[in-house]
């Protein structure tokens, strides 16, 4: 078969839109597609892998009844946030865990055993890349900037770093997520400014996340596809989105600009230490004009940052997993 006859398989909810513009993306190219969420799996999709003694792969079908996809001719994955899979409700409840956690480790492991196929990103890889204590040391090393930071429990370790950073303060998760706080809504732990003075015994409650408050010019959320690097310049106009800019949308600025070369070749060496091809960056920009590493995303947000600007981050998913890398 053919290269360009081979599909990319896109796995994603089916109101992804980030997910809709690259579909739409290969389909101006004419590659097949075969798209579906592994909550379809097993109910309304069909897995059938096998492997032979000494047989270099896999083979088999996904078929999601309208369309089928042999194993062996996958091209690329495009694995964009899907849910996970749903068991029928006549499995009783300790067995539909497991059930389910069976259905998750084969869809997922048996992609991942095929060789040679190109991942946006491989979730393997994802959960290790998204752990933010750890990035900032690979962002060290791989030569960006970074705030000066503490992950503590102890409220007289948090005002000694306080007084040695002698500047604002803010606080942020660890790890993502939103607070089920009932009904349909959640609700995001968003950053946020600390004052010292307020450090009491509550800080024991939990790990916090300190950071120096980096003073800003703009931000920049930074998308990173398969070598190529897109910046999205956002310019805060409040004080809540100037601390976190997820939480006061009609208050940002949107625009392009230009990436310097230090910070792409930077960004390129980061994502290789984790064996990943995407990343969603956030960076501050000093009124120095100094960048300054935040956190990555390996799953992150880009739809919003090509529709506010233009800039074509769907086409470089698409020729990513077409086959070219830069």
């Amino acid at each position: 078969m053919s290269t360009a006859a081979r599909p990319v398989l896109v796995v994603a909810e089916q109101l992804d839109a980030a997910a809709d513009m690259v579909v739409d993306q290969l389909n101006q190219r004419d590659v097949p597609v075969m798209r579906f969420d592994v909550v379809q799996f097993p109910q309304q999709l069909t897995l059938t892998g096998t492997h032979m003694p000494q047989a270099p792969s896999w083979e088999g079908i996904i078929d999601d009844g309208r369309r089928t996809a042999r194993l062996e001719e996958v091209r690329a994955v495009y694995w964009r946030r899907p849910a996970r899979p749903q068991i029928a409700e006549s499995v009783p409840g300790p067995y539909a865990t497991w059930a389910q956690n069976q259905a998750d480790a084969a869809i997922l492991n048996l992609l991942a055993a095929l060789p040679g196929v190109p991942w946006l990103n491989n979730p393997h890889a994802d959960r290790v890349a998204a752990h933010k204590p750890q990035q900032l040391v690979a962002a060290t090393r791989c030569g960006m900037t970074v705030p000066r930071s503490i992950i503590t429990n102890s409220p007289d370790a948090a005002r000694t770093f306080a007084k040695d950073v002698g500047g604002p303060l803010i606080c942020k998760p660890i790890l993502g997520g939103r607070l089920d706080v009932g009904g349909e809504r959640r609700l995001m732990v968003a950053t946020h400014c600390v004052d010292p003075a307020d450090f009491d015994d509550s800080i024991r409650t939990t790990a916090h996340y300190f950071q120096e408050d980096i003073p800003k010019a703009y931000e920049v959320r930074l998308i990173a596809v398969g070598g190529r690097v897109f910046g999205g310049k956002l310019t805060t106009t409040s004080e809540a989105a100037g601390t976190d800019w997820r939480t006061d949308y009609d208050h940002i600025e949107y625009d392009t600009v230009d990436v310097p070369d230090t910070i792409a070749t930077a960004v390129r060496r980061f994502l290789a230490s984790y064996g990943i091809a995407f990343g969603a960056f956030d960076f501050a920009v000093t009124p120095a004009d100094k960048w300054v590493f935040f956190e990555n995303n390996p799953a992150g947000t880009w739809g919003w940052v090509e529709n506010r600007t233009g800039l074509p981050i769907a086409a470089a998913h698409a020729e990513y997993l077409m086959g070219a890398t830069a």
